[in-house]
């Protein structure tokens, strides 16, 4: 180990890491690109090849939840058996082959064709959203579209009433606190397990209705679905209702809350994609690269190898950084510019391989009414009153709280 990466050290609990982390992964990326941190006590990787073998499987396990409860020997262990209940459904989490009947069971709940149905309902939730606001007055961008725009989209999609988005969120939030690795919240394990609670139970009761009364929403299909090996299982039904409501709205929340911060560094970008808004396309996949709310994923070493001239052991846990692969010199040109005509452009950020997120067509088009209505319709858009306020969270990134002024 050299002088320039025995002075590295990754800790998510710093805030400036937080708030800006891609000068620390360009120093990794050159000096120390198979890291070791002590805060952690996993391996950082932060080079586009490395982060891609690991996408793909090579040499680790996306089962990593299972190990990491069952080497609980405390009260988090009582604690997180309701979270582990559900989350131990979600296709994140499994590898094949209960992967494989999961995802394939799945795709005929959403898929990019059933997304484009959808086109004319997500257009209309974007505007009803908007029409609801003031762009002269200073708001918050999260609370007052970020969040609600794509919630009520797959709220819609679930068939789930609107007006229960609040209290949705509320439980949503204290379960991210989990999935996402929160560094700083000392009590997320019992908040986690409150959250999956009321969730759980809200979709069970839900999941009975469908039962009796189907209709034509994602619920419905998902209870309907079934292959040679049978139906989803009530625990499945409701660990895929809970994915699909926390991963249809959290990741996209984050995506449009970092796409418009970097609009306001990049002005002139803002002002080309108002010129350009056929441009809108390339531009969401450069958003995604840029910052994307994919910050990491975290694996589990499924057998002793080496890498980077360092030795990785069976089940130690590793966070393969797509936030850094994003920017790495090696594979893009120019990697801290925000290029929205660039091309080729292949990021990571949904992930690569059986374990590409299945959400992405959903994604990319809510960023593309957002977005492209919001370059569209107001192309001085200017930053608020105060700097962006960045969730704690190790697997997600994108702000908590956006100060914006539209008009």
């Amino acid at each position: 180990m050299n002088a320039d990466s025995a002075s590295l050290v990754y800790n998510p609990n710093d805030e400036n890491t937080r708030r800006d982390p891609f000068a620390l992964y360009e120093r990794l990326q050159e000096h120390d690109p198979v890291h070791w941190s002590p805060a952690l006590k996993s391996w950082i990787l932060t080079r586009y090849d490395d982060v891609r073998q690991v996408c793909m499987g090579q040499g680790v396990s996306s089962d990593r939840l299972r190990p990491f409860y069952d080497s609980l020997k405390d009260e988090r262990r009582d604690i997180l058996s309701g979270v582990m209940r559900y989350l131990n459904h979600w296709l994140v989490f499994k590898a094949p082959p209960e992967h494989t009947r999961l995802r394939r069971l799945l795709n005929t709940v959403i898929s990019p064709a059933t997304v484009a149905e959808m086109g004319p309902a997500i257009r209309s939730a974007f505007d009803h959203i908007m029409q609801g606001l003031d762009p002269s007055q200073e708001m918050d961008f999260m609370k007052e579209v970020a969040e609600l725009f794509p919630a009520f989209v797959i709220l819609d999609m679930l068939g789930v009433p609107r007006q229960d988005f609040r209290a949705i969120k509320g439980w949503s939030d204290d379960l991210r606190l989990f999935i996402g690795t929160a560094q700083g919240e000392g009590d997320k394990y019992r908040r986690a397990r409150d959250g999956a609670d009321h969730m759980s139970a809200y979709f069970r009761e839900i999941i009975a209705l469908r039962r009796r009364e189907p209709g034509s929403d994602a619920i419905s299909r998902m209870v309907a679905a079934r292959d040679e090996g049978g139906m989803l299982s009530e625990d499945e039904l409701v660990g895929c209702c809970m994915l699909f409501l926390f991963g249809g709205h959290e990741t996209t929340t984050n995506l449009l809350g970092s796409a418009v911060v970097a609009l306001l560094k990049h002005p002139d970008q803002l002002d080309r994609l108002h010129a350009e808004p056929t441009l809108i396309d390339a531009a969401v996949e450069e958003f995604l690269r840029y910052d994307g709310p994919s910050n990491s994923i975290a694996r589990v070493v499924a057998q002793d190898h080496e890498l980077g001239g360092k030795t990785l052991r069976a089940g130690e846990r590793l966070f393969a950084m797509i936030n850094a692969a994003n920017r790495d010199p090696r594979q893009f040109s120019d990697p801290h510019r925000l290029e929205l005509a660039r091309t080729p452009n292949r990021h990571l950020t949904f992930g690569f391989g059986i374990h590409f997120c299945l959400g992405a067509p959903l994604a990319r088009m809510e960023a593309k009414v957002c977005l492209g209505e919001l370059a569209a319709r107001f192309p001085k858009m200017r930053a608020g009153s105060a700097p962006p306020d960045w969730i704690d969270a190790l697997i997600m990134r994108g702000p908590k709280r956006l100060p914006l002024i539209l008009a």
